[in-house]
């Protein structure tokens, strides 16, 4: 896994943009479309809009998977991942394909019918965060590192709906859904590519998790340094609790 730290959010928002807009293009160029899985949430707002600037991208080729959503909510909530998916990546594009996970109906037969198209064909590229508590997607701690199914009814540990409300996504613990349908660690895994875009200090202890210490489920990100071609985009502030040896071996800008 390589690691690259950036001075600000926007620098290293820019630089993770950058570096996906040739992922997508060179995945076009190979085979004629590019499949890739997009993550929500506030750490993702500037890398996206980064990327849906990009010059020389034909969304039109682009086939676009979402990596998890809320059991129960509408897409008209402000915290709808379908919502924000629209917002900040479709509205923005000609992404005419997509894939979308809703919550409002019954959940095995959506992971089933979005999983069957999933395992279709391999993701080029996969994009992510790091949740407050080490989570990737929905799968918190401890995550299950060995199931073979590619989405997943999870329940929500209280640390994660707790950032939910942090972020504003709402009023407060009691109107955050416990259940959701996420991807699974091992499809996230099987992905051609990763890039893992974590800002801000409220990540550090997570960063500093994920990169120290072992792999296990108990840091469900820490999973990330056995994948052949991850990226962890870091600003200065999400890094700020790494110790200086723990980023010897990595490639770090």
């Amino acid at each position: 896994m390589r690691v690259r730290i950036d001075h600000d959010r926007g620098a290293m928002s820019a630089a993770a943009a950058a570096h996906a807009a040739v992922s997508i293009r060179s995945a076009i160029a190979r085979s004629g479309r590019a499949r890739i899985v997009a993550a929500t949430g506030a750490s993702q707002l500037e890398f996206l809009r980064a990327l849906t600037a990009a010059d020389g991208i034909d969304w039109a080729r682009v086939e676009l998977f979402h990596l998890d959503e809320y059991a129960g909510l509408p897409e008209s909530h402000r915290a709808s991942f379908r919502r924000y998916l629209r917002e900040n990546l479709l509205n923005r594009t000609a992404i005419e394909t997509f894939h979308f996970l809703d919550g409002e109906q019954h959940l095995d037969e959506v992971r089933a019918r979005v999983g069957r198209a999933l395992a279709e064909r391999d993701v080029d590229v996969l994009f992510a965060g790091i949740g407050e508590n080490g989570h990737l997607a929905f799968n918190d701690p401890p995550a299950d590192f060995h199931t073979a199914e590619p989405y997943l009814v999870v329940k929500l540990d209280e640390a994660c709906r707790r950032q939910q409300v942090g972020e504003g996504w709402f009023g407060d613990i009691a109107e955050v859904p416990d259940t959701a349908i996420s991807m699974s660690i091992r499809q996230m895994m099987k992905s051609r590519e990763m890039l893992v875009i974590v800002p801000d200090a409220r990540k550090a202890e997570a960063v500093r998790n994920t990169l120290e210490g072992e792999i296990t489920p108990a840091v469900p990100a820490s999973i990330l340094r056995s994948h052949p071609n991850a990226t962890l985009y870091l600003d200065q502030a999400a890094a700020s609790l790494l110790k200086p040896e723990t980023l010897k071996g990595y490639q770090s800008g």
